[in-house]
């Protein structure tokens, strides 16, 4: 097989604002650093994405220093966030049927955000001391993640959108970026579109993931990252050639095989990448 590389690290701190690029991340028991610790939610605890609220794609938030993060979007001040890693100002939330205990961020974060969004809301972060586990627990008590939809990870290739983009292009449509499929990892290489759907274990630097399932696809890949306007596409052209049980697949979904918590692995942008099975 071609050499295989890490293209791209993205984390988002916020669970449906924007992504930012890292040159380097390290992994814990729950995802990558600081990926998806905070969500936007409801006075009721019910968390919001895109689905419903696309301009939640302009929320740029990026981590100022340990422990804080600060928000950005348009017509809007910034917003320095304190997190408080404990159950400080604790409420309970939902996300996919889950239900943790979170930590509030205070009334400025929640008036800045039921500013934005136009609807009450509230931001919240997931202490260290809540435990969700993946995919409702299908895979043991041990394996946790944050407030991602289901999975720690999400891994796609270039490839595979290189393919979807010259599909596009057949129909005169512009290609897309991939920010539009929100990934944790980018792999690059002289792979075939979707090779990764036959993938089973991997090692990117110096950690082994075992590949869990293909991600399945709502409609926030419509949704122009840059202007928060709702299209047709992708998702009319991925119908064409990647729908199979009544859902749309594209990246996979990934877990790592050993405890992150302890194994302090960082990975960085250009480690290798190795298809074990």
């Amino acid at each position: 097989m071609a050499a295989l590389v890490l293209s791209d690290l993205i984390i988002y701190p916020v669970k449906s604002a924007a992504g930012t690029s890292q040159a380097a991340a390290k992994l814990t028991a729950c995802g990558l650093e600081g990926d998806r610790r905070l969500m936007v939610v409801t006075p009721e605890g019910h968390f919001l994405t895109q689905r419903r609220f696309p301009k939640m794609a302009l929320i740029k938030p990026w981590p100022a220093t340990p422990g804080s993060v600060t928000v950005n979007a348009p017509g809007m001040p910034k917003l320095h966030v304190a997190i408080e890693n404990d159950s400080t100002h604790a409420v309970e939330v939902e996300v996919w049927g889950d239900r943790v205990s979170a930590t509030g961020c205070g009334p400025e974060a929640e008036k800045w955000f039921t500013q934005f969004l136009g609807t009450p809301c509230q931001l919240v972060y997931l202490p260290d001391t809540s435990k969700r586990l993946t995919d409702h627990g299908k895979f043991g008590p041990d394996e946790i993640v944050s407030f991602a939809d289901a999975y720690p990870y999400l891994l796609i290739s270039g490839a595979s959108l290189r393919g979807l983009n010259q599909k596009l292009a057949a129909k005169q449509v512009s290609p897309i970026p991939m920010d539009r499929f929100r990934p944790n990892f980018i792999i690059s290489g002289d792979i075939e579109p979707h090779a990764e759907d036959s993938w089973k274990r991997i090692r990117i630097g110096e950690a082994i993931f075992t590949v869990a399932k293909p991600c399945s696809r709502c409609s926030i890949p419509n949704v122009n990252q840059e202007t928060g306007d709702r299209t047709q596409e992708p998702s009319r052209t991925l119908a064409t050639y990647r729908a199979w049980d009544k859902a749309i697949w594209f990246g996979q979904n990934l877990i790592q095989e050993t405890n992150a918590g302890s194994s302090s692995i960082q990975l960085k942008v250009g480690d290798a990448v190795e298809v074990l099975e």
